[in-house]
């Protein structure tokens, strides 16, 4: 008797989150409290871009819109400044580090556990 390999059945009940939008959600609050705000524009744009660009992450659009909002904020107060610091993480004030953290972290929590609601025991 001869056994034949077959796919692995696709979960049910939940999407998978593109894997570029979840590391950049990590990598963002990661960014922000390591001291390199100025480097997470990237992640905040892959993230932004990414749930704007895929039907299925349409729920997280007003997550993704306030971490760019949240995100663009200290940036543009640092880029109009008159006198400003050398980087945005020395400029950018703490109350602004944390609510991109606190954004970035409740993206987070939408993208891994929203596969569990609406889900019947």
């Amino acid at each position: 008797m001869t056994v034949t390999p077959t796919a692995a059945p696709a979960p049910t009940g939940a999407t998978r989150t593109p894997r570029p939008v979840l590391v950049a959600a990590w990598v963002v609050p990661v960014m922000i409290v390591g001291g390199f705000a100025m480097l997470a524009i990237v992640p905040v744009t892959v993230v932004v871009v990414g749930v704007l660009r895929d039907v299925r992450l349409r729920a997280l659009r007003w997550w993704a819109a306030a971490l760019a909002v949240a995100y663009a904020t200290p940036l543009a107060l640092w880029a109009i400044g008159p006198d400003r610091a050398p980087s945005l993480t020395k400029d950018m004030h703490p109350a602004f580090a944390v609510l991109i953290v606190a954004v970035s972290v409740g993206l987070l929590a939408v993208l891994h556990l929203r596969g569990w609601w609406g889900r019947r025991g």
